[in-house]
């Protein structure tokens, strides 16, 4: 069976989240997506954890259900929760049970100053140290959003074995964040036998925000051993695909000024020793950080599954007909592709091209134009998403509302948001 997983968001109790991050509209919405199976987020913390163990449980998955049938809305959730060590890199964890979440919990606890209040704890351990909590526990581990210059394995470290130590070969997968995708990586020859893993760290349950990236596995059942089989590529189980957006879009795939948003150079910007003009600080890039990385020029490795570049629905539509992602005219388009097609992950990948009718031509091309690569992206940094063009006449308008929304962004999230 084929199964699309986002295994790393959040819940209302991790800090700069949406309140609605509970279980029922994480379901509905993952519904609505196409995501049959979805990380849980945040279950070292006491009330989160609580909540899920009120759900159905067989074989590690977690099954939410609606009790209204005429909603068709059952989700599958899997034990997963993202910590910080002491060197403040992010490290995702998914669990087989409630047991072992209580286990790390209490072996967590006396290292974490936030564990009963954040639902991303910090912990004042190395990342070696939490793997070797993770092995203990029979518990999966992997760097988050490798690449992104905050809180990143590679922001800190120039090597797995440089943050995990003997550990290293415990680590089974990559999260790769929104400004990376396989061929950044596959740059990289220490990564090259991991699997790598799309997923959205969403902080918010709304269709532009909740699996934004998701990874397509290949597996037999519904089952955390399943799943773990499929992430290890054991068994023939394996990752068919992964989703995400375009890398140049990502709020850190070049180097520029975290005030003004200047990009400069990776030469230009060690001379002037990464102080912008403006007085603010040059953020390094993810493409910059990968060129200083990078020691494998081969082919991508064979086990590498195909890589598709997408956005949202929402932002395809608004991109197509020129009007904000927040807009009726949007909404309404959006509404019906979903009533036809069942999912937004059916509208934008699965759906033959030939079955699109009664749909702004505009939109039937544009969802052409992304599944064939036939687009152009201003790449993004400092902080800053890029942009994407289906056509080079925007309307002054359309921008302009943008960036009214990129400013109220960087005003309200913290830096943590990615």
């Amino acid at each position: 069976m084929i199964v699309n997983a986002d295994l790393h968001i959040h819940s209302h109790y991790s800090a700069a989240t949406s309140p609605r991050m509970d279980l029922p509209m994480l379901a509905k919405e993952a519904a609505r997506k196409g995501i049959q199976l979805l990380g849980t987020g945040d279950c070292l913390h006491p009330k989160w954890l609580s909540g899920i163990r009120e759900l159905e449980e067989r074989k590690g998955i977690f099954y939410f259900k609606s009790e209204d049938v005429s909603k068709n809305i059952n989700t599958n959730f899997v034990l997963t929760v993202e910590v910080e060590d002491a060197r403040r890199v992010h490290h995702l964890l998914i669990l087989p049970s409630i047991a072992k979440a209580e286990e790390l919990y209490e072996s967590f606890r006396r290292y974490s100053p936030d564990i009963d209040s954040d639902g991303r704890p910090s912990l004042r351990l190395s990342g070696e140290e939490i793997a070797e909590h993770a092995k203990d526990a029979e518990v999966l581990i992997g760097p988050c959003h490798a690449f992104t210059p905050w809180t990143a394995l590679y922001a800190y470290h120039d090597s797995l074995h440089e943050c995990y130590g003997d550990m290293a070969g415990y680590v089974s997968f990559v999260e790769l964040g929104l400004s990376a995708d396989s061929s950044y990586a596959d740059r990289i020859k220490e990564l090259r036998e991991l699997t790598f893993l799309t997923n959205s760290d969403a902080h918010s349950p709304y269709p532009i925000r909740l699996a934004r990236e998701f990874n397509r596995f290949q597996v037999e059942n519904m089952s955390f051993e399943e799943l773990k089989a499929a992430i290890e590529r054991k068994k023939g189980r394996k990752p068919v695909l992964n989703v995400g957006v375009p890398p140049k879009e990502g709020k850190y795939n070049e180097s520029a000024c975290i005030r003004c948003y200047r990009h400069y150079s990776h030469r230009d910007a060690i001379i002037v020793k990464w102080r912008c003009e403006c007085g603010g600080m040059i953020k390094k890039g993810v493409k910059d950080r990968v060129n200083e990385l990078a020691d494998c020029e081969a082919p991508p490795p064979e086990h590498r599954p195909p890589y598709l570049h997408l956005i949202p629905l929402a932002e395809i539509i608004g991109l197509a007909v020129h009007k904000s992602v927040g807009s009726k005219a949007v909404n309404e388009i959006w509404e019906s592709l979903l009533a036809e097609f069942g999912t937004e992950v059916n509208v934008l990948v699965d759906a033959p091209m030939d079955d699109f009718h009664a749909v702004d031509d505009r939109v039937i091309e544009a969802i052409k134009a992304f599944r064939e690569g036939e687009i152009s992206v201003k790449p993004g940094g400092g902080g800053k998403y890029g942009v994407i063009e289906l056509n080079p006449g925007e309307s002054e308008e359309v921008a302009k509302e943008k960036e009214l929304e990129e400013r109220e962004q960087k005003e309200q999230l913290s830096l943590l948001d990615f």
